[in-house]
């Protein structure tokens, strides 16, 4: 009787957190909002483009990754406004993603919610330091990260995990874009602009994420921190292959058909 009692009253509080976190998702702030944050995420990702084709085409401009946008954003005369919309875009789109995740039907669909709020949260984080002035690299970033794992027991071995993972997401990022499965996250039929986009977009992602993942797995298995670069680090390093120039710049131009994707999903994403 008390292991049902217990059951039933783990059930009621899962159902109280879900209708609650139901309320939250669908009040018009939080969906407005999270509508907001994926235009936000457009432009970061047309700027991500814009470096990177400086960095293709041996331009010196800021880091080519989200911490590279944000400080070109900062360097602008609205740069304290742009900032703080980085912030609420970002922040509100966590919380409605917090509640996909608290309310989500499978397993599987919570999880990936889950990350996508900690992604969201802390690109928001990223754009209060630069509001600060204490904003770092994303260089900088990913090697101190690196660095705090490998100072934990076993830490290269969670490097390494770690980086077999975010290579893991850039192969799942490339599925979802050659077979179209993005077309799932649209709450209304897309043209065919915004299909080519998004196939584009997800791809052009999947080879930069497989390439950051590449980094952080050859600094777990050397011990060396400084070899998780990040996104700019990796694009860096796709310049000394053969044709690197022209596959940076493919890579940029598919961050810039994300952005313009996000446009598209800001209007049409289920929410």
């Amino acid at each position: 009787m008390s292991g049902s009692g217990s059951a039933a009253g783990g059930s009621g509080v899962r159902a109280k957190m879900s209708r609650a976190a139901e309320d939250v998702t669908d009040s018009r702030v939080v969906t407005s909002g999270a509508r907001a944050g994926y235009a936000v995420n457009g432009v970061l990702h047309l700027l991500i483009a814009w470096l990177g084709l400086q960095l293709a085409f041996g331009g010196y401009g800021a880091k080519a990754d989200p911490s590279g946008a944000m400080s070109l954003v900062a360097s602008t005369a609205v740069g304290l406004v742009s900032l703080i919309a980085i912030v609420v875009g970002f922040t509100l789109l966590a919380v409605w993603q917090i509640g996909e995740c608290i309310r989500g039907p499978r397993t599987r669909d919570r999880l990936k919610a889950g990350a996508k709020a900690i992604v969201y949260l802390a690109l928001a984080l990223s754009a209060v330091s630069f509001l600060m002035g204490t904003g770092k690299s994303g260089q900088a970033q990913a090697s101190d990260m690196t660095a705090t794992l490998m100072k934990m027991p076993f830490g290269p071995v969670l490097v390494v995990v770690g980086g077999l993972a975010v290579a893991g997401v850039g192969v799942y990022h490339i599925v979802k874009g050659w077979t179209e499965r993005f077309r799932r996250d649209l709450s209304s039929s897309p043209s065919r602009f915004t299909v080519i986009a998004g196939k584009v977009g997800y791809i052009a992602r999947g080879i930069a994420f497989i390439a950051v993942g590449i980094g952080i797995v050859v600094a777990g298995v050397t011990h060396h921190p400084s070899a998780s670069r990040g996104l700019d680090g990796a694009l860096h390093d796709m310049l000394g292959l053969p044709w690197g120039q022209a596959l940076v710049a493919l890579v940029a131009l598919g961050f810039a058909a994300y952005g313009l994707y996000s446009f598209s999903r800001a209007r049409r994403a289920r929410t």
